[in-house]
């Protein structure tokens, strides 16, 4: 049996990690955009976030990638709040609206236990950037209660560096959505400065610690990083920049997902250019310019 890497992590390493983190709320930076604020004093930065995590809902998805769903599904749990303002949001009521309630980490590792419990694969965390202080936490509490399944990073990519060492050896399965290449573009629309670099910086850390994806005799993955990459109209997200940036810095094996399901929600009918979906050529474009670049696993090809 394949056990998660926090598995092997001592009490000690844990409790280090921890202090560092919540000690780095008292000046937040835990995110990119530095605010600067005392989250533990409950002043509120971009986020909008005290220390303690705050949750929409949890359950097990079956609508993320097979390797993750399996046949029980994976176990998700929404954070509330957002590091970004995309305009599109499809979750804006969690992202934008802060929609959930704040949850203690006692409570936060009995849902992952729960999930566990009831057949999901793996604990998938989404939008757990601004929480992972208490993330962290919960995982201690959650192995020494028996907890055995992966943790997945499920990320807007927009991340320091500094916090994702801290979670080496505590994330199995990082799974980041490369959004933008251009950062004019991702300032209009996401309101993320310099989005790219901080993103193709985040991700080549991502590789280094958990490699390309892994899965075991039933297919679910185990370990490694599934890359997300929504096609915009227009050619808004700078496909070919991205998968160029794969193929040479992070994997030709990289597990990519280049994704259709844009739609246009929140404030989306403000901007004509992307107040449609996506067509079909704009999707095979996509695949194509993967292709060119030699990456070699594309998720679920579909005949375009």
């Amino acid at each position: 049996m394949v056990y998660p890497s926090f598995i092997a992590l001592d009490d000690k390493d844990f409790d280090e990690r921890i202090l560092m983190l919540f000690e780095r709320l008292k000046n937040c930076d835990i995110c990119p955009r530095k605010c600067g604020v005392n989250r533990i004093k409950g002043e509120k930065g971009y986020c909008n976030l005290s220390f303690k995590a705050m949750v929409s809902s949890y359950r097990p998805h079956f609508g993320e990638e097979s390797v993750l769903v399996g046949r029980n599904g994976s176990g998700t749990i929404f954070f509330t709040s957002c590091n970004l303002s995309c305009i599109f949001c499809q979750n804006y009521e969690i992202s934008h609206l802060r929609t959930g309630e704040e949850i203690s980490e006692k409570m936060l590792a009995s849902v992952m236990l729960k999930l566990q419990n009831i057949g999901c694969h793996n604990i998938n965390l989404v939008s757990p950037t601004s929480h992972v202080p208490s993330i962290v936490k919960t995982t201690k509490i959650a192995k020494i209660e028996g907890l055995k399944i992966p943790l997945v990073y499920n990320t807007n990519s927009y991340e320091s560096l500094e916090t994702l060492k801290l979670l080496d050896g505590i994330i199995d399965i990082y799974m980041p959505d490369f959004k933008y290449s251009d950062d004019t573009l991702a300032m209009k629309y996401s309101d993320a400065p310099n989005y790219f670099e901080i993103t193709k910086s985040a991700i080549m850390e991502m590789q280094r610690q958990v490699g390309d994806l892994m899965t075991d005799e039933n297919n679910i993955a185990v370990k490694g990083l599934i890359i997300r990459h929504l096609v915009m109209p227009e050619g808004i997200a700078g496909t070919e920049k991205i998968v160029k940036f794969i193929a040479e810095k992070v994997s030709l094996n990289a597990f990519l997902n280049i994704m259709d399901q844009y739609h246009p929600c929140f404030e989306a009918f403000k901007y004509p250019q992307i107040s449609r979906r996506i067509i079909r050529k704009e999707l095979r474009e996509a695949i194509i310019l993967a292709h060119k670049y030699g990456l070699k696993k594309i998720y679920k090809e579909v005949n375009v």
